[in-house]
């Protein structure tokens, strides 16, 4: 039973639009599991051979990048203080480090962030409302998902070639590797802003 449930959702048609609209809601709405998502998919790949991993990694990208433009869009359109929520402590506190960082070099920052849920969604909120150029914003969001999207691919691919004989526990403990290097990166990140943040 478990192994025709893998086999099921390893070679649905259906599976890389999941992932598609997890990765693209993960970029908005940052408690969606779009992360997990692609690394679930990346260790199915390698142990069941569906879906390719290549696929995995152009389809994550694809919905990262789309999800970034969109929240440079809302950030562009919209603003940072429309709604109540972008008006909370912490929100103002993350958009005014966001455009800090932006004003200092923007590349890094975008490449940070894309590895950090929070700090993926302050920065492209402030880019669009501060009106950094599109082209060149948009250019380094796309190099950046890319990235993002192989890493979290090759994470559970990883895994997945560890655990060849076991596709259910190769899933399992992709995931638990993909938290655990989230949090460590959140938490390298934040150290990092720490130091470079004057007294």
């Amino acid at each position: 039973m478990t192994a025709e449930l893998i086999d099921a959702v390893a070679g649905g048609g259906w599976t890389l639009a999941v992932m598609f609209a997890l990765v693209l809601l993960d970029a908005v709405i940052v408690v969606v599991p779009g992360e997990i998502a692609v690394s679930a998919l990346g260790s199915l790949a390698v142990t069941t051979g569906s879906p390719p991993l290549p696929a995995v990694i152009a389809v994550a990208a694809v919905a990262a990048f789309t999800g970034d433009a969109l929240c440079y869009t809302i950030g562009r359109r919209i603003g940072l203080d429309r709604w109540r929520w972008m008006r909370a402590r912490r929100v103002r506190a993350a958009l005014a480090w966001a455009a800090g960082r932006l004003d200092r070099g923007t590349a890094t920052v975008v490449f940070t962030a894309r590895f950090v849920p929070f700090a993926r969604l302050a920065v492209n909120l402030t880019a669009g409302a501060t009106r950094v150029p599109a082209p060149r914003y948009l250019t380094v969001c796309a190099i950046a998902a890319g990235a993002w999207a192989a890493y979290q691919a090759v994470v559970g691919a990883a895994v997945g070639a560890l655990l060849p004989e076991a596709p259910l526990a190769a899933v399992v403990v992709s995931v638990a590797v993909a938290l655990l290097l989230g949090v460590g990166i959140d938490l390298a990140v934040g150290q990092w802003a720490r130091r470079r943040t004057p007294e």
